[in-house]
């Protein structure tokens, strides 16, 4: 086991030992195992252990483009299919004529029903609707009970899955090599700043890996990793590659600025 681990950080061995437990109850029952959703990060560790080949195999849905997804562990017999995933389409309306709202907005709301974040998806906002993605078995929760966003009312409805908008958002993909793979490095070369500049970002509070804040610059940055950063937006980082010839790190970085 400690071979598993050793590819991972410490604070993630809970979440590996639930991914082995759902590989061997899969291979057991031989029956598909379905997850709540997952985050990028917890996405490349699922998909790491569980891989390609063998007879247990994962595949991930959460609409197109999305970065919070469930994980469909199955039997090699099965061949997956939308339906398989038990996603709800909610479609929130709200006075967009008169109020602007945010997608900090909309979370803290949700958040605020006292629902975890692991059973709903991706926030998509467009020009007069909110989209939410939804744990099927969780969409009438979020129709009874969410009628506010901030002070202002709202409606929901489960709507069809046709009507699924991928979210404008787009994410610049750059590849970029790195002397390290620390956060203030990561900082320093995806933001071109100083290496002290992202130290005092870092320092601030005003950086979050994986949603929770980092104040450690010696952090070392993970294929998965989401990376926000107050003031300058989001960072992911990408498939890293390896070492160059002159011991620098090979990896792409994604980008999406406020």
């Amino acid at each position: 086991m400690t071979s598993v681990y050793q590819h991972f950080r410490k604070e993630e061995q809970g979440f590996i030992d639930r991914v082995l437990s759902w590989k061997d109850q899969v291979e057991q029952s031989y029956a598909p195992k379905l997850t709540d959703f997952l985050d990028p990060r917890q996405v490349f560790i699922v998909q790491s252990l569980i891989g390609t080949a063998g007879e247990v195999k994962v595949s991930f849905e959460g609409g197109e483009g999305a970065e919070r997804k469930r994980a469909l562990i199955y039997p090699d017999y099965l061949e997956p299919d939308l339906k398989d995933f038990d996603l709800q389409l909610l479609e929130i309306s709200y006075p967009s004529k008169f109020i602007s709202v945010e997608h900090k907005h909309v979370l803290g709301s949700l958040m605020g029903l006292g629902i975890k974040r692991e059973k709903f998806g991706d926030i998509i906002i467009t020009d007069e609707h909110i989209y939410l993605v939804a744990a099927k078995e969780f969409a009438s929760f979020f129709t009874l009970n969410l009628t506010h966003i901030g002070r202002h009312s709202v409606l929901i409805n489960e709507v069809e899955w046709e009507k699924y908008t991928p979210s404008n958002e787009q994410w610049k993909e750059r590849f970029t090599t790195l002397s390290s793979l620390r956060l203030d490095a990561v900082l320093a070369g995806a933001l071109a700043l100083s290496r002290q500049k992202a130290q005092l970002l870092i320092q601030a509070g005003k950086i979050k890996v994986n949603f929770k804040e980092e104040e450690q610059p010696s952090f070392d940055c993970a294929q998965g990793d989401i990376i926000s950063v107050r003031g300058y937006g989001r960072l992911r980082i990408g498939e890293i590659e390896g070492k160059t010839k002159k011991d620098k790190w090979r990896l792409t970085i994604f980008s999406m600025g406020n």
